[in-house]
């Protein structure tokens, strides 16, 4: 038997990390941050449990990067939903509903992901964040700002208060009162995006 290729180990190794990242987020949605260790998600993956601490440098590292790479496809969906649309106004409606919808869909996962933020190890720069950031910077440079680099900061911090807020424990806001405000500062129409319902 030949040996593989690098590209078909590259290939191997994403969809090793791709499955890690998918049983963190499944597990930490079902039974809480605490409660799930580096050793159930490697064998709700059907990884060899040394691959996590291969991949990762942490339980939070790789909860970030997994929480990351899910706001990251769920931004893509909603982006890429039909109809299309290259409108700047409508895509940053999109941006915002998609990220505004994961706190009311995966509150313990994004609750989670908030609280260890705030923690020492701070946040993690990770590929999945990366990716996600050249999603948000793409949106923002759609929407028509002149300076992509002072914009994209700033919705990152508005779509995470609004996150935050919506989670708080025994002072949520309404998602929809946090969409209002966030539409209001971007200057956008109700209708736009996926509207939860009609407005408040």
């Amino acid at each position: 038997m030949s040996p593989r290729s690098a590209s078909v180990n590259e290939e191997l190794r994403r969809r090793s990390r791709e499955r890690l990242l998918q049983a963190t987020v499944e597990l930490v949605a079902e039974r809480g941050y605490e409660a799930t260790t580096l050793g159930d998600i490697a064998d709700r993956a059907g990884s060899a449990r040394g691959l996590v601490s291969y991949y990762f440098p942490g339980k939070r590292q790789l909860l970030q990067s997994a929480v990351h790479r899910l706001m990251r496809l769920t931004l893509e969906a909603g982006l890429e939903r039909e109809p299309r649309t290259s409108d700047g106004r409508e895509r940053l409606a999109r941006a915002i509903d998609a990220i505004l919808g994961l706190s009311h869909s995966q509150p313990v996962l994004m609750r989670a992901h908030m609280a260890g933020i705030l923690q020492a190890e701070g946040f993690v720069q990770c590929p999945e964040q990366q990716r996600l950031a050249g999603l948000l910077r793409d949106t923002v440079e759609r929407y028509g700002s002149q300076d992509v680099d002072t914009d994209y900061p700033m919705l990152r911090a508005n779509l995470m208060g609004a996150v935050f807020a919506a989670l708080l424990p025994g002072a949520p806001m309404s998602p929809a009162t946090l969409r209002t405000e966030l539409f209001q500062r971007y200057g956008l129409d109700w209708e736009l995006g996926a509207p939860p319902h009609p407005a408040p």
